[in-house]
């Protein structure tokens, strides 16, 4: 477990107890790990390499068991993607479906897009057109295992990308939940114009970024999404999407708590920010993120996506060094011990 740093925080920043946040379940709690936060360096440059990017929503089956599917995703079909060649980047977020339902304050004229649940958003990432294009060509092992837990997924391109803009968090491979006020807000287009939808969100997403309280902004803006392509080719798994959100941007969003995510909404900066919203903005849901789970950075694979999230959590725990050692690394990707 990483240990926790106080480097000159904010009241609200202050890394909290071991036990957790109040109000967290006992599963949620077995997972806590305190964050290292800073006030005054940014570790948004980190994630340039990731040249291409998507963003996958996904909705699991819906008579598989939350905790089946959660632990499915994780340790089975997350250390899958993991081993696909090409892949520089590769996270899964969950999503709480039992968060507050103050993540995101309701606007006039901008409503919330209708019967929209989902339990995850995936980053799959890649350096370079090669590396997608090596990715791809090897997939398929990896969509044939989606309609074991998903019902439904649907993958945007970025082909240019995604824009952080602040992290404040110091731990480049999540694995779990840190005890910060996690969320994404997925928010749809009010016109047709993707240049000028894109322009607002850029400058709306800075804007944000600007104010202390806002520990993480991470902003995709993917191509209008088209039905009559579905993506991911994964089968007996549904891809299509209504007209209202084929063309959204995604926000993801930190704070320390939720007092200091609803403080900041009541603020002077974000208020003055509504209009902009209103004006282009037709629809918004945001989504609580339950963990944070990554398997790949930078071309490399992290321990839970060489041994699964939980195994990697346990080897953490317990400071099982010779886990992570090469020469387990090569029998587990060779069967051999030797060099």
């Amino acid at each position: 477990m990483a240990r926790p740093v106080a480097d000159e925080l904010p009241w609200h920043a202050t890394p909290r107890p071991l036990a957790g946040p109040v109000g967290l379940s006992p599963h949620h709690r077995s997972e806590f790990h305190l964050p290292i936060l800073s006030t005054h360096e940014n570790y948004a440059d980190r994630d340039n390499s990731i040249a291409i990017n998507s963003y996958t929503t996904v909705l699991r089956r819906p008579k598989v068991p939350h905790e089946i599917f959660a632990t499915y995703w994780r340790d089975v079909h997350g250390p899958l993607c993991s081993r696909i060649p090409g892949l520089g980047w590769y996270v899964q977020n969950h999503f709480d479906r039992e968060q507050d339902a103050h993540l995101w304050p309701e606007l006039d004229g901008i409503a919330a897009f209708e019967n929209y649940v989902l339990d995850g958003g995936v980053e799959i990432g890649f350096a370079s057109a090669a590396d997608q294009k090596a990715f791809n060509d090897a997939c398929s092992i990896l969509f044939a295992d989606e309609q074991n837990m998903f019902a439904a997924t649907v993958a945007y391109a970025l082909p240019k990308g995604s824009s952080t803009l602040v992290e404040r968090s110091a731990d480049p491979t999540p694995n779990g939940n840190d005890g910060l006020d996690r969320m994404h807000v997925h928010l749809g287009a009010r016109t047709d114009d993707a240049g000028r939808f894109g322009a607002f969100m850029k400058s709306f997403a800075q804007s944000l970024s600007a104010d202390p309280a806002v520990l993480k902004c991470r902003l995709h803006l993917p191509d209008v999404y088209d039905n009559a392509k579905p993506a991911p080719p994964a089968p007996n798994v549904d891809h299509t999407v209504p007209a209202e959100r084929q063309h959204i941007a995604v926000l993801e969003l930190a704070f320390a708590d939720p007092l200091a995510r609803r403080s900041f909404y009541d603020g002077e900066l974000f208020r003055g920010t509504l209009d902009g919203q209103t004006a282009n903005i037709s629809h918004a849901t945001a989504f609580a993120v339950s963990g944070v789970y990554t398997y790949v950075r930078d071309k490399q694979l992290t321990v839970a996506g060489l041994r699964g999230s939980r195994p990697a959590q346990l080897i953490e725990q317990l400071g099982a060094t010779n886990q992570v050692a090469d020469d387990v690394r090569r029998l587990l990707f060779s069967g051999t011990v030797g060099g």
